[in-house]
């Protein structure tokens, strides 16, 4: 958002790693109070309210659970005039005493936004917050760049990608009950194809358990985690198919990343992801927790360039109109300034 208008503080539980890095290159100030042992934990609170008052801000944005719970208490506490909440989550297994405190904070706000259609229906229809608070704001991301052929032939050789090869590729943090990758090597197994190869890129905690599944199933040629990557780039064009099956997906951003690399996309129908990939035009949508199905659509787009070409063109041009995080700035920088002007303050 531009720096001539808005000022961003950004008061988090914790801060590390290459997200933290790049926005304090941006001059983010990022101001640590420590992670909560319960949503109204004053220590934590008390924090906030220090911040506030150093600062004075006109607006308190806050997403996640911690977020909305510290913009709630701490913008009522330091009569911040403008409070936005955010759910950013696919909120579907949320308990009861959350979805109360959920509707406690709302009270508190002027607006909770939504970052997908599912979100919003679930923020409406579920946990019964007030309909005319609730907003529709989906998530974005940025406009690839161009990338030279020669990296992208570079990186093939030095992950072992082959001529011939078919590669479907995932993104994502590596916690398996979530985002099911390993649906996606038992569809490998079940397609039996010697050149089909997945590329994996993202880290976390079941990433050695996949390992040993890939092993179990006699497809540890077949299977290429490269980790994190701060950029990952690169890798979405050494993909010929992305997909994501998901277990529940709040929006599913790489999904968005991967249609703007005009990639055709296999999701789990659920959350974020039903509306993002649309259906035998942008790509598939699937059952969760169905490598059969995975397998039966990773041999349409294999054995059909032109189909691929087709979702791939698709995909792109909904994602560019949609997803983008230009997009998502110009409606968040609209919605602050119409509730600055609903309040009386100019910018």
């Amino acid at each position: 958002m531009a720096k001539e208008s808005f000022e961003h503080k950004i008061v988090c539980t914790w801060a590390g790693g290459p997200i933290a890095e790049a926005l304090e290159k941006e001059g983010v100030e990022l101001i640590v109070v420590g992670s909560f042992k319960h949503p109204f934990e004053y220590k934590k609170h008390k924090k906030v309210l220090e911040v506030i008052k150093r600062y004075r801000p006109h607006i308190i944005h806050g997403a996640i659970f911690e977020g909305m719970a510290m913009a709630t208490i701490g913008g009522w506490l330091g009569k911040v005039p403008v409070k936005i909440l955010e759910e950013t989550s696919e909120p579907s297994t949320r308990s009861r005493k959350a979805i109360w405190l959920q509707r406690l904070f709302v009270k508190g706000a002027d607006k909770i936004i939504g970052i997908s259609p599912a979100v919003v229906a679930y923020l409406k229809d579920t946990a019964k917050l007030p309909k005319e608070k609730v907003l529709l704001v989906n998530n974005g991301v940025p406009i690839p760049t161009s990338v030279d052929s020669k990296k992208i032939e570079q990186l093939k050789s030095e992950l072992g990608i082959l001529e011939g090869d078919f590669v479907i590729g995932s993104v994502g943090r590596v916690y398996n009950e979530v985002k099911r990758f390993s649906d996606i090597l038992e569809a490998l197994k079940i397609s039996g194809r010697s050149n089909f190869k997945f590329l994996l890129v993202g880290d976390g905690p079941d990433l050695k358990k996949l390992k040993e599944i890939a092993i179990n199933l006699q497809l540890e040629k077949h299977f290429i985690p490269v980790g994190y990557q701060e950029n990952p780039d690169l890798y979405y064009h050494v993909m010929d198919v992305f997909c994501l099956p998901s277990a529940h997906e709040g929006f599913g951003l790489v999904a968005a990343e991967a249609m703007l690399h005009h990639l055709p996309v296999i999701a789990s129908n659920v959350g974020g992801l039903a509306n993002v990939v649309v259906d035998e035009e942008t790509g598939f949508l699937i059952p969760v927790h169905s490598p059969n199905s995975i397998s039966n659509k990773l041999e349409i787009l294999y054995s059909e360039k032109g189909i691929r070409e087709r979702m791939g063109k698709s995909g792109y041009n909904r994602a560019k109109e949609n997803y983008t995080s230009e997009r998502y700035c110009l409606e968040i920088e609209n919605l602050y300034l119409s509730l600055l002007t609903s309040k009386g303050i100019k910018k």
